[in-house]
């Protein structure tokens, strides 16, 4: 099953690290980045799940609740979370799904058989709380997820929400922005009454925190 930006995430139940979750409700009202992990006991996945335990804060500040998964029974999850704890020096605060029959990384298409047909590929979804996939990652093994860029992600996707505005290339928060094409100069100047700059016909450039 191949998953599109703008689709309903997918509703599943499964056991957790904190119970059994029924996602669409646990998400709620919230944002929520489910992130998946071929197996228990892997040192990449060991380094990021404790790098999420550590941003709590800035999920929280954000509204979005992490949830990891992984292929292994929940019985192998409690070791592995001390293993977490002890090494990345932050223990899990988050769910962790055990997703040992393969249901959620099937309805997601987290298995690539090319890649490799029982484990699961490093993937990421970014949901919003439409219950509408928004962003779609996908790692190799190899290399360690981002997750200060997930949070960059995150932060364009609730301003451009909110402001009716596109973030350019390399964007971070507090920086200019661009009016989208389809907001005439006129709509633009009401809307932005500081004023922009104008590139191109096609590129014009806004500081939001003017307006403040």
């Amino acid at each position: 099953m191949s998953l599109q930006l703008g689709q309903i995430a997918p509703d599943f139940e499964q056991d957790s690290t904190e119970g059994p979750i029924r996602f669409h409700d646990w998400l709620g009202e919230a944002w929520g980045v489910l992130f998946s992990h071929p197996k228990n006991f892997t040192p990449v996945c060991t380094t990021e799940l404790g790098e999420v335990a550590r941003l709590k804060p800035e999920w929280d500040k954000r509204g979005v609740k992490p949830l990891g998964l992984s292929v292994d029974p929940l019985s192998a999850h409690g070791e592995w979370s001390r293993d977490i704890a002890e090494t990345q020096g932050h223990a899990l605060n988050f769910p962790l799904l055990a997703d040992a029959d393969g249901r959620v990384a099937r309805l997601y298409g987290m298995i690539h058989p090319e890649s490799d047909p029982t484990l699961t590929v490093w993937a990421v979804y970014i949901i919003d709380p439409a219950k509408r996939i928004r962003l779609v990652l996908t790692y190799p093994p190899s290399s360690g997820r981002n997750f200060a860029e997930i949070l960059r992600a995150i932060d364009s996707l609730q301003l451009t929400d909110a402001e009716k505005v596109a973030t350019p290339a390399n964007w971070n928060p507090g920086q200019p922005v661009i009016i989208p094409a389809s907001l005439s100069d006129a709509e633009a100047g009401q809307r932005y009454p500081q004023g922009w700059r104008t590139l191109r016909p096609y590129l014009r450039v806004v500081d939001l925190a003017a307006q403040d």
